[in-house]
C-alpha cells in the first residue's frame, strides 16, 4: 500500500472513536479500493489468559452468508467414506497417499477433514498440519463419521476460529463487495458464537474490543450493541 493511499484511508477514520457497527462497515467498504475484492476481517480481543489452556478458545461458525472465498478441502477417508467425500465436493481425497503428499510439502488445500478411523495416519503429519491450523479435530467438526456433511459444511462457508497468543480471535467474515447487511449479519452471528465460548473461569466482560479491517485497509474499532 502506498503511503499516500494509507494516509487517505487513515484520514477517514477518527482516532480513538468506537463506531456503531453499521458505520464501521460503511467505512471499511468505502476504504476498500484495491484492485481486487478485499477480505473483511474481524478481530475480537477477549478477556482471557491465553497461557491457561482452559481459557483458550477454539471453535467453528457456519456464517449465514458464507465468506465469499472458495475453500479447497482435503479429506482423509477410505472406501465408501472416500466416495462420499468426493461426492460432497472434497478437492483431494486420500489416505497414506495424502500423508505422503503432505510430507513432500504439497499442501494444496485450505481445510482438512477426516473420518475417526483415519486419525491414526493423520497423526503422522500432525507436526506439519498443526502449526498451520489444518489439523482435523472433533471439536471443530472436522473429524466426523459423516464425512460428507463435514466437507459440505466447510465448503458452505464454515470458518474455524481460535485465540492467538494475545487472546485475540481473527476471522474473515466476508468480502468488501458483500452487501452491508450481509456483512453485519455475519459479524453479529460470529460474535454470538464466540460469546457462547466464554470460559467459566473468566469474569467480567468477555469480548473487550472488536475491530474490522480489510486486506489493504486500516482497523476500525466498533461496537455491535444496538
Amino acid at each position: 500500500m502506498s503511503g499516500k493511499r494509507f494516509r487517505q484511508i487513515r484520514a477517514n477514520i477518527e482516532k480513538d472513536k468506537v463506531y456503531p457497527l453499521a458505520e464501521a462497515i460503511a467505512l471499511i467498504k468505502t476504504n476498500a479500493t484495491a484492485r481486487f475484492d478485499e477480505t473483511v476481517e474481524l478481530a475480537a480481543n477477549l478477556n482471557i489468559n491465553s497461557q491457561k489452556t482452559d481459557q483458550n478458545i477454539r471453535g467453528t461458525a457456519q456464517l449465514p452468508h458464507g465468506t465469499g472465498r472458495s475453500c479447497r478441502v482435503a479429506a482423509f477417508a477410505r472406501g465408501s467414506a472416500a466416495d462420499a467425500a468426493t461426492a460432497a465436493g472434497a478437492d483431494i481425497v486420500g489416505a497414506e497417499d495424502l500423508v505422503e503428499q503432505i510430507q513432500r510439502g504439497e499442501l494444496n488445500f485450505d481445510r482438512c477433514v477426516s473420518t475417526p478411523d483415519m486419525m491414526v495416519i493423520v497423526s503422522k503429519v500432525a507436526k506439519i498440519l498443526g502449526p498451520r491450523g489444518l489439523m482435523p479435530s472433533p471439536k471443530t467438526g472436522t473429524v466426523s463419521t459423516d464425512i460428507a456433511a463435514a466437507v459440505a459444511a466447510v465448503k458452505g462457508g464454515q470458518i474455524e476460529f481460535r485465540t492467538d497468543k494475545g487472546g485475540v480471535v481473527h476471522a474473515g467474515i466476508g468480502k468488501a463487495s458483500f452487501d452491508a447487511i450481509k456483512l453485519e449479519e455475519n459479524i453479529k452471528f460470529l460474535l454470538g458464537v464466540i460469546s457462547k465460548e466464554k470460559p467459566t473461569t473468566t469474569k467480567g466482560v468477555f469480548i473487550k474490543k472488536t475491530t474490522l479491517s480489510s486486506t489493504m485497509g486500516c482497523g476500525v474499532v466498533f461496537t455491535a450493541e444496538s
